[in-house]
């Protein structure tokens, strides 16, 4: 047993000393009926930074001189709310707890959890007054990091007291989601605010919370302060707060999740309804295999095959495209530059009928799956009225060296408006001195300039006119450049017109 400081202290109150370090290895100041500070153990000097007795004060009053004293919450105790204080008034106060520092120290060095003793032998006035000191910084330290930290976590966060499920902490980031006040929280029982009203299995998280067990993470909807509710995945787990069994709430706002995918569902409502109505014809399919997930009313019109014929299926399978080896281009441009624009194509109805369309195609989200929306415009009709144009140009213009090349080069273009994107007409077989000649032609140069510029006689060059025009099915010059054009003959950049 340590050797208590102590001063001159009369025999029956130093026997009741001795019976009460035997008893207790916690600090403890003696004290007389009057306030005279008769001793304190070595442990109580620890707990106030001194090594002797005296440097308590030599009365209670000397000791409220010295030493400063600060409730949990940082208030200052006045002199008349010192423990010697009250010890010498006759007050009880069990577990009291009070931080200390040296009188001009404005931070804490102690956390003291004092009681009272009253010491006497015959049941009457007290002999002695005995404070007991129990040191509680560290737990106290800890308990201050716990609830910086728990203050400053950005996550939602709250604690209930298990024993009677009230509310004792709310941090920032809980009273910004919620909408609350601390005030309209700390205090409050857990039905007063009930943030399981609308939990996933709430007869089991109510059983979990009510017996102090962890609680999975759950969605709810959270009641805010202003009546509405946010959506929220919740969880809890055990902890101890002031040696009280607690259970720290945890929360992650959902709500902008929520308003997301409402977002989505909206705007591919819309989509649907669009692709539904749109006059023209649209398919969208998977981005990697460019399978047929969905076609359009004007897709079905166009081509006749219904959603249940096409859907679940590539183009391939129903044969759609006319040129398979151009639609594998189109969709490399797709998966290199994530669409084109305008491609001349022609495609296959379910009756084998040619359609003649322009194709665009753009790489879309559906359902958060890569997809490619393809648009099919039908022009089959505006190219047979261009047809039909040529046709009529060529009735009238029985003989038209007098057109220029450019003019031929349009009316070419008409006919064949894929050009090189087509599939190519195969060329009979002609001469190379009756390509050359065939190219002049296109070139717009009559019988006199293609026998100067190949070096023939005019008459020789008739020859080669007449041979050209029996071999392709012609028989005027304005059918001999088309023909040539359409097969990618003579085909030049036009220079521009002055």
């Amino acid at each position: 047993m340590r050797t208590p400081a102590t001063r001159s202290i009369p025999g029956p109150t130093l026997h009741h000393l001795e019976q009460l370090m035997e008893s207790l290895l916690e600090g403890v100041i003696l004290m007389d009926p009057t306030g005279v500070i008769l001793g304190a153990n070595a442990a109580a000097l620890k707990m106030h930074g001194i090594s002797k007795a005296e440097e308590l004060g030599a009365t209670a009053d000397d000791y409220a001189q010295r030493f400063c004293l600060r409730y949990r919450d940082h208030r200052r105790l006045t002199a008349r709310e010192y423990p010697l204080i009250r010890l010498l008034a006759g007050e009880s106060f069990p577990d009291l707890i009070v931080e200390v520092a040296p009188l001009g120290t404005n931070e804490p060095r102690w956390v003291h959890q004092v009681r009272d003793v009253a010491m006497d032998d015959d049941g009457g006035e007290p002999d002695a007054l005995a404070l007991v000191i129990h040191d509680v910084s560290e737990r106290f330290d800890a308990e201050n990091r716990f609830e910086a930290m728990f203050q400053a976590n950005p996550a939602p966060a709250l604690i209930i007291r298990v024993a009677d499920q009230r509310y004792v902490r709310a941090n920032q980031g809980f009273l910004d989601l919620s909408g609350y006040s601390r005030g309209q929280l700390i205090g409050k029982r857990l039905f007063d605010v009930d943030i399981l009203a609308d939990v996933e299995r709430r007869e089991f998280v109510k059983e979990q919370v009510a017996a102090g067990k962890v609680v999975p993470q759950l969605e709810a909807e959270l009641p805010l302060a202003d009546g509405q509710s946010k959506l929220v995945i919740l969880a809890a787990q055990p902890i101890e707060v002031a040696n009280d069994p607690c259970l720290l709430f945890t929360f992650a706002d959902l709500e902008p999740r929520r308003s997301a995918e409402r977002a989505l569902e909206t705007s591919e409502r819309h989509f649907a309804a669009v692709f539904d109505m749109a006059p023209i014809a649209m398919v969208v399919t998977t981005g990697s295999e460019h399978r047929i997930i969905n076609v359009n009313d004007a897709f079905r019109r166009m081509t006749g095959y219904a959603g249940q014929d096409a859907v679940g299926r590539v183009a391939d399978d129903l044969q759609l495209w006319n040129d398979a080896a151009q639609r594998a281009g189109l969709e490399e441009q797709i998966d290199q530059r994530g669409g084109f624009r305008g491609h001349d194509v022609r495609i296959l109805g379910k009756d084998g009928t040619e359609i003649d369309c322009i194709v665009s195609a753009e790489q879309i989200s559906v359902h958060s799956d890569d997809c490619v929306l393809w648009l099919y415009q039908d022009i089959t009709e505006r190219r047979r009225s261009e047809l039909e144009l040529v046709e009529a140009i060529e009735a009238v213009m029985k003989d038209a060296s007098w057109l220029s090349s450019s003019i031929m080069d349009k009316l070419a273009t008409l006919r064949n408006p894929r050009g090189k994107q087509a599939a190519a007409k195969p060329l009979v077989d002609i001469s190379p001195r009756e390509r050359e000649v065939l190219e002049l032609i296109c070139a717009d140069m009559d019988d006199a300039g293609i026998a100067a510029k190949l070096g023939l006689s005019r008459n020789t060059v008739r020859n080669h006119v007449a041979r050209l025009y029996a071999k392709i099915g012609v028989n005027r010059r304005s059918a001999a450049v088309v023909w040539a054009r359409e097969r990618g003959v003579g085909l030049r950049t036009p220079t521009p017109e002055t």
